[in-house]
C-alpha cells in the first residue's frame, strides 16, 4: 500500500517537470544594484603634497629623537630563591588535628601556613570554644593555632559551630482523624 502512495506521489511531483524547470531558467534574472560613485581622496593632488610631507624625514624630530638616551635594568630581587624556600618552611606549622583514614583527600596534607586553620582545626577551636569558653578564649585560640588575635576573635565571633539536636520520639498515641 504505501509502495502505491509512493508512485502516485512521484508521479504528480515529476508532471510536467522539464517544461516547469525549463521556465524557470528562462526567467530575467533581477539586475543588481548600481555602485555607489566612490570618491578616492587619493587621487587629488592635495592629498598627495600631505602623505609626501608625512613620509618625509623631519630633521629636527630626529635630532631630538638621537638625544634621548634611555636606560633600563632588571629590578634587583633582595633575596634568593633559597631564602624564600627557607622562609616558606619558617611560615609553616604542622597540623595539630587530622581525620582518622582518608576521606575526602585531607589525609595527604601534613602542615599549613602560619595565620591558616585547616577545616579539621578550625573546627576543633571551634567546637573548644563552645564547650569551654573561659579557657578557650580568642588570645588562647590564637597562640594555639598561630593565629592573629583579631583573626582569631572573628573566627569565635561569627562562625559558630552547628548545633546537633536530636528530638525523642513522643510515646503517646497521636490522635488520629478518621473519615466519615
Amino acid at each position: 500500500m504505501s509502495n502505491m502512495g509512493a508512485r502516485v506521489a512521484r508521479m504528480f511531483r515529476n508532471f510536467n517537470l522539464e517544461n516547469r524547470v525549463y521556465r524557470e531558467i528562462c526567467k530575467e534574472k533581477p539586475e543588481p544594484a548600481p555602485r555607489h560613485p566612490v570618491h578616492n581622496p587619493s587621487c587629488s593632488p592635495g592629498v598627495t603634497e600631505k602623505s609626501d610631507s608625512i613620509h618625509q624625514k623631519n630633521d629636527p624630530l630626529v635630532s631630538l629623537l638621537r638625544s634621548v638616551y634611555v636606560e633600563s635594568r632588571d629590578p634587583v630581587t633582595p633575596e634568593t630563591p633559597k631564602q624564600v624556600s627557607e622562609q616558606k618552611e619558617e611560615d609553616r606549622r604542622p597540623l595539630k588535628f587530622s581525620l582518622p583514614g582518608d576521606p575526602y583527600g585531607l589525609v595527604d596534607i601534613t602542615d599549613v601556613p602560619k595565620g591558616k586553620l585547616s577545616i579539621v582545626e578550625a573546627l576543633k577551636a571551634l567546637n573548644s570554644h563552645k564547650r569551654e569558653p573561659k579557657t578557650w578564649t580568642a588570645e588562647k585560640v590564637a597562640l594555639e593555632y598561630s593565629l592573629n588575635a583579631k583573626d582569631a576573635k572573628a573566627l569565635l565571633e561569627f562562625f559558630i559551630p552547628f548545633d546537633v539536636k536530636i528530638i525523642p520520639p513522643q510515646t503517646e498515641k497521636l490522635k488520629q482523624i478518621k473519615g466519615s
